[in-house]
């Protein structure tokens, strides 16, 4: 009897422990491109960000409708005539590895993005001059002259805090192994497979994180990307092409979420890195004008996105303050593209045009390819993995390079670093550099009035648009659609997905 009692209270107890493990929540999002490295301070893609929102929390964050809010910062206050920044700090948080987030793991944070080899953060924050430790819970950050966007980039990853131990212990492997303050903790990389993360149960705003796990699995593919959401191998995917919007609404086990994005998509050119700029269409602006006016952006909208996207000529979309209305999208002009290649001497240019080999940029580009033919360009379309297009652009092994950016509260994000004479590698690819441009945007830096600002960009937009390094085409919307089982789910402009408030019904 007394046996026959214990197995029933085994056999009780086994059961409990399987409810209990059964009771674990996994929410598996399916991303357009597999991300690079995982280390805040040497990330550049879009896909790392999305990952980044579940791993490492910033200084500040940004609400729904573009408001800057603290996140490990509770308050900001600008001193010393806006050359000096004093933030307080969050008490109570700790990183992933047991160690006390602080002023101290801020400023090194802050100098591992301003002096680490290969840094793509010292661009954003180049302006401070200095971070210093005030006390455990406040650092004042120096700069070198008023830097107006300066609260924009730190919420972004130049405001993601790492554990300096990790970090010193890691070397040059923290990004494979990335350790931070966010609601999730990293656990494990499988190139080209799956990221996974689990929730950390000493994360200080445990309160807001209901999902246990979650597994980032990269599926270049749209088609195979929503079969596997519609099969239930995904819960969630995001960037939805427009043209499966038909299909994925009539689905109802599936929701649609959508947002416009902050960015711009648009074809970098190679004016002056290395070997590949030396071609017409590197050397010459009426080149550049002519391929710009072969493109008729508001067909390409309709063809290829179903009219679901932001016809643009601006880094900047329509209905931002500082798109300069004087300045129109402009309409296809057949005749004059050949009129400008006539007068350049060269009526019938060659070039190759590489583009990451996911489904959207091939279409776009099979149809610019179509398009600028019409007006004598010889176009060869070169389909690259994502990651490697990125290497191959900033080693100026590219002529033209079809890629976009996902974009950033303040508009200086979306534009110095990308045009100016001396932008950190890997985001002025072209090698493009004018005085006059470089003089327009670093005065906009460095004034705070919406109308001072506006000016600068204004000037600054009518010379890049006569020289044209970036031949800007539209602006996307974010597209998600996730399994009704999911909720919560908050789009925000920047495009990510903040895991903050999910649940899995």
């Amino acid at each position: 009897m007394k046996h026959r009692k214990a197995a029933v209270i085994a056999g009780a107890l086994l059961m409990a422990t399987a409810g209990l493990a059964s009771a674990e929540t996994t929410l598996k999002i399916g991303l357009a491109e597999d991300p690079d490295v995982l280390d805040p301070t040497l990330a550049r893609t879009f896909v790392g960000r999305i990952v980044f929102a579940s791993l490492c929390d910033k200084l500040f964050d940004i609400t729904a409708d573009l408001k800057i809010v603290p996140q490990l910062a509770t308050g900001y206050q600008w001193v010393d005539d806006n050359k000096g920044l004093v933030i307080t700090l969050r008490q109570g948080v700790t990183f992933h590895d047991g160690e006390r987030m602080d002023a101290a793991a801020v400023k090194y944070s802050l100098d591992r993005h301003l002096t680490l080899p290969g840094s793509n953060r010292k661009g954003e924050i180049g302006a401070v001059q200095s971070v210093d430790v005030v006390d455990d819970h406040t650092v004042k950050l120096s700069l070198k002259a008023p830097f107006s966007p300066l609260l924009a980039p730190l919420t972004d990853r130049a405001g993601m805090i790492v554990s300096p131990k990790a970090a010193e212990a890691a070397k040059d492997k923290f990004g494979s192994a990335p350790v931070c303050a966010g609601p999730y903790k990293f656990v494990e990389r499988v190139a080209q497979d799956r990221i996974v993360v689990q929730k950390f149960d000493n994360y200080w705003d445990k309160d807001k994180i209901h999902v246990d796990k979650i597994v980032f699995q990269p599926i270049p593919d749209n088609s195979v990307r929503i079969a596997n959401l519609r099969s239930g191998g995904l819960d969630f995917i995001e960037r939805v092409a427009p043209t499966d919007l038909t299909q994925l609404r009539a689905d109802n086990a599936l929701q649609i979420a959508s947002m416009g994005e902050l960015g711009y998509q648009g074809i970098t050119i190679n004016v002056n890195n290395g070997a590949k700029a030396k071609n017409p269409l590197g050397q010459d602006a009426r080149v550049r004008q002519a391929f710009s006016l072969a493109i008729d952006r508001d067909a390409l909208n309709q063809v290829v996105f179903n009219g679901e996207f932001i016809p643009g000529d601006q880094w900047v979309p329509p209905e931002s303050p500082y798109y300069d209305k004087a300045l129109p999208v402009p309409k296809r002009d057949v005749a004059k593209a050949k009129a400008l290649l006539k007068e350049a001497g060269v009526e019938h240019p060659s070039f190759t045009l590489m583009m990451p080999n996911n489904t959207e940029p091939q279409q776009v580009n099979q149809v610019v390819q179509s398009m600028a033919a019409e007006a004598g360009f010889d176009i060869k379309l070169q389909a690259t993995e994502f990651a490697t297009s990125l290497d191959l652009a900033e080693k100026g092994e590219m002529e033209a390079f079809q890629i976009g950016w996902s974009g950033r509260t303040d508009p200086d994000g979306n534009i110095f670093n990308f045009v100016t004479c001396k932008a950190p590698v890997g985001f002025n690819n072209g090698l493009y550099c004018n005085d006059q441009v470089d003089k327009e945007l670093t005065s906009a830096r460095t004034v705070s009035d919406l109308e001072d600002r506006k000016k600068h960009y204004a000037a600054a937009a009518e010379l890049l648009l006569k020289d044209l390094p970036v031949i800007y085409l539209y602006h996307r919307k974010w597209i998600y659609a996730f399994n009704k089982k999911v909720a919560g789910f908050t789009p925000y402009p920047d495009g990510l997905i903040r895991p903050q408030g999910l649940t899995m019904q």
